[in-house]
């Protein structure tokens, strides 16, 4: 293997491993930056010493073993060490013994708990949104400040501030980097995937800048996704979520038209369709229904199954859709998801269904100056035959049409449903 060979492989593994050694190291050492200093370190030493004697059999393990050592380095070092971190030491020496069973003993001693538990910590409500979203894709993405700065649209200064103060938030609430358990894991896991669908949400439809939509950052959420269904096998949402991502990424290469605009679900080109993540996402759905799934997640991704499977715009199923979205209002009611229920009562059953259904959230204080009511009221006067209606609100369409966030999938749902016509 030649020194450029290595130099790629080296940093390849480092990018597959680099969460599992922060979780590893974190939970020993109760301090995220300490556990990143330990892992730079790993790779440093990685850098030199694989160069010469190359790529060992196990190297997840070996980085994990110098990741320790250098832990045991920094507690002796530290001469006002408390007798926890004598505790750290003398279990640490005991793990550490040079051997490759030892070895792999470090690299698979609970690395899944650990992993899943640094997940729960980096998205812990007691941070703001925000601050999740930048520290899970700095500690468990790996992405760099700068390029979070980049995904975001923001300087690589807050984002840095961002993060420290989300991770000195963390040590002053005395976090234990664990998994929780019961009802309290239930409450935290809906604020892991809230994060991890933030992050798509901004990828698939940009709140701000020149780009519509940023398949980067729609890609370290699909990661972040697949990782938490290898660590939550049981879970229906976390495989709804995960079905949910794949489908909708499929779409991103039709999204865009030629000059630039979103396109909706009518106009797209379905032979453009990604039919691997396709196929990932129906096969995440079905894992979800196995589990009896049932909830916002699932139900979305049943949703957007529906359109994934039709070849055409006119084999939808509308019916099947719209009894979906009667079961979502269910469980997670909100105007965005009526506006997208009047939609798909509209297609199945006919204009003046959605009408009657957009007239009752016409007034929702959520939905003022959001660009979809008008534009979904004009289509559905439109296939009515109220044409000079329909007029009047396809023109007030783009005067309300300013980015917001996407905080919920349901909404994104809207911007490929709605067949706007000039």
């Amino acid at each position: 293997m030649t020194a450029g060979e290595t130099q790629q492989a080296i940093e390849a593994i480092f990018r597959i491993e680099r969460a599992r050694l922060i979780a590893g190291l974190v939970r020993l050492v109760r301090n995220v930056d300490l556990a990143e200093e330990l892992v730079q370190d790993a790779l440093v030493i990685a850098l030199s010493e694989w160069s010469r004697a190359g790529v060992p059999a196990n190297p997840g393990a070996w980085l994990m073993t110098v990741g320790k050592r250098r832990a045991i380095d920094a507690i002796r070092r530290d001469k006002m060490r408390e007798r926890k971190h004598e505790e750290i030491a003398r279990e640490l020496d005991g793990e550490c013994d040079g051997t490759a069973e030892g070895n792999e003993m470090a690299m698979n001693d609970d690395l899944g708990d650990e992993l899943l538990g640094l997940i729960f910590t980096a998205c812990h409500p007691i941070l703001s949104a925000d601050a999740r979203a930048a520290l899970t894709l700095r500690v468990i993405g790996g992405l760099t400040t700068d390029e979070i700065a980049r995904a975001f649209l923001s300087s690589e200064v807050t984002i840095a501030q961002r993060i420290v103060r989300a991770k000195r938030t963390i040590g002053k609430a005395g976090l234990s980097f664990e998994v929780p358990r019961g009802a309290e894991r239930a409450a935290r896991l809906s604020s892991v995937l809230e994060v991890i669908y933030l992050i798509f949400n901004e990828g698939y439809a940009a709140t701000a800048g020149d780009d519509l939509v940023r398949p980067g950052l729609c890609l370290e959420a699909q990661r972040l996704g697949r990782m938490l269904a290898g660590l939550m096998a049981e879970d229906a949402e976390v495989f709804g979520l995960l079905a949910l991502m794949e489908i909708q990424a499929s779409r991103l290469p039709a999204r865009i038209g030629p000059d630039g605009a979103l396109l909706t679900l009518t106009e797209q080109n379905r032979a453009r369709w990604d039919q691997l993540l396709i196929r990932r996402g129906l096969d995440a759905l079905a894992r979800a229904e196995a589990l009896g799934g049932d909830g916002p997640y699932v139900l979305q991704a049943a949703l957007a199954a529906c359109h994934a499977r039709a070849r055409s715009p006119a084999d939808t199923d509308w019916p099947r859709i719209a009894a979906l979205y009667d079961r979502l209002r269910a469980v997670m009611p909100s105007p965005v998801v009526d506006l997208n229920r009047a939609i798909a009562h509209s297609m199945a059953f006919g204009p003046e269904a959605g009408l009657r259904l957009v007239d009752e959230i016409a007034d929702a204080a959520a939905l003022r100056n959001y660009a979809p009511l008008p534009a979904a009221r004009g289509d559905f006067l439109f296939r009515a035959g109220r044409l000079a209606e329909a007029r009047a609100e396809f023109e007030a369409a783009p005067a309300t049409c300013a980015r917001r966030p996407f905080s919920s999938p349901a909404q994104t749902l809207v911007v490929d449903s709605i067949a706007l016509r000039a």
